[in-house]
C-alpha cells in the first residue's frame, strides 16, 4: 500500500504555481425545498440565499465553521432527491457532535471506524467495511458517524483531532 500526499513546498520547490481550487458549492438533490430548508436551518446553518424566479428556486446554506456551503432548490440538479451518498463533515469531536445533532432531533449513527484500520486501512463511505465504536486508537481522520438529511441525503461525520501535515 502507499501513500501519497501533498507537499506544498515541493511544488514551491518546483517553480510551478499552484493554481487555486476551492470547494465552494456542493449541490444537494432535495424533492421539497421548503422542508430541507427548514431540517438545515434546525441544524443551526446559516442561510445564505434564497431566491425564486418562474419556477426556478435556489437555496444556499453554509454550516457553522464551514468554509464551503451547499445550495438545493427547484431546477437547480436532475439528480435524484435523497440520491446524495456521503458529503463529509469534519468534527474537532465525534460525541460532541453527534450529541448536538441528537439535541436538534436527527437521527445519527452510533460512533464506527474502518474495519480495514481507518485512514492507512482504506476510506469506505457506505456501510462495508464498518466496525463499532471509535478507532481503538482514536487516531485523528478514523473515526466516523453519518446521518440522513429530511430528503435521504447521507452525510458522514469525521473526526479530525490532528490535521495531516500541509493541511489547514
Amino acid at each position: 500500500m502507499s501513500t501519497q500526499a501533498s507537499n506544498d513546498n515541493a511544488t514551491a520547490a518546483s517553480g510551478d504555481a499552484a493554481i487555486p481550487f476551492r470547494l465552494e458549492v456542493v449541490v444537494i438533490p432535495v424533492a421539497d425545498p421548503d422542508r430541507a430548508k427548514d431540517f438545515y436551518l434546525g441544524l443551526g446553518w446559516r442561510l445564505d440565499a434564497d431566491f425564486a424566479d418562474d419556477g426556478y428556486r435556489i437555496l444556499q446554506l453554509t454550516p457553522p465553521g464551514s468554509n464551503a456551503s451547499i445550495i438545493f432548490g427547484r431546477g437547480v440538479t436532475s439528480a435524484q432527491p435523497g440520491s446524495f451518498d456521503g458529503l463529509l463533515l469534519a468534527v474537532d469531536d465525534i460525541d460532541k457532535a453527534r450529541n448536538d445533532l441528537l439535541s436538534r432531533g436527527v437521527e445519527v449513527s452510533e460512533p464506527f471506524h474502518d474495519a480495514g484500520g481507518g485512514l492507512g486501512g482504506g476510506f469506505h463511505m457506505g456501510n462495508k467495511q464498518r466496525a463499532s465504536g471509535p478507532h481503538p486508537e482514536r487516531r485523528s481522520y478514523a473515526t466516523y458517524a453519518s446521518f440522513e438529511d429530511s430528503e435521504g441525503n447521507r452525510y458522514v461525520l469525521q473526526e479530525i483531532t490532528e490535521r495531516l501535515p500541509g493541511r489547514v
